[in-house]
């Protein structure tokens, strides 16, 4: 994983005016499987924030429109992304140790398209049902 510190100077910077979808890690994970399994460019790059949150960058201008319940889309102009930032003002508790910060799940240089919106939309649903089925067996 290849750190988030400094998109600006970053080969591996995400586009430079994108947004930022969050939702939770276990979610978000799932969704992941779900869009690398449906097409190999479903999935742009994501960000982990280190604890419980992953961003999934999207096209600009999502934001205005993003309304799926258990998730947020901030918009940013690509620099200086923080998930741990967002998560704070949240009120989750920020991760015990720095370099366990926010970091790339999918790295920018693996994946350089952004997710298409209504393609993670379908994904999360999907995720939020499996998570569902697979908590109501225990």
């Amino acid at each position: 994983m290849h750190s988030s510190d400094d998109f600006s100077a970053s080969p591996d910077a995400p586009p430079s005016a994108c947004d930022l979808v969050t939702v939770p890690a276990r979610q978000g994970l799932e969704a992941v499987d779900i869009l690398r399994r449906g097409h190999a460019e479903a999935v742009g790059p994501v960000l982990h924030d280190g604890g419980e949150t992953l961003g999934f960058v999207v096209p600009a201008g999502t934001a205005a429109a993003w309304d799926l319940p258990g998730s947020t889309c901030l918009e940013t102009d690509g620099r200086g992304l923080s998930l741990a930032a967002q998560a704070l003002e949240e009120g989750a508790v920020p991760p015990p140790d720095p370099a366990e910060g926010p970091d790339w799940l999918l790295p920018p240089g693996e994946s350089d398209l952004a997710t298409d919106p209504a393609v993670l939309r379908r994904a999360l649903g999907e995720a939020a049902r499996l998570i569902e089925a697979a908590d109501s067996r225990r």
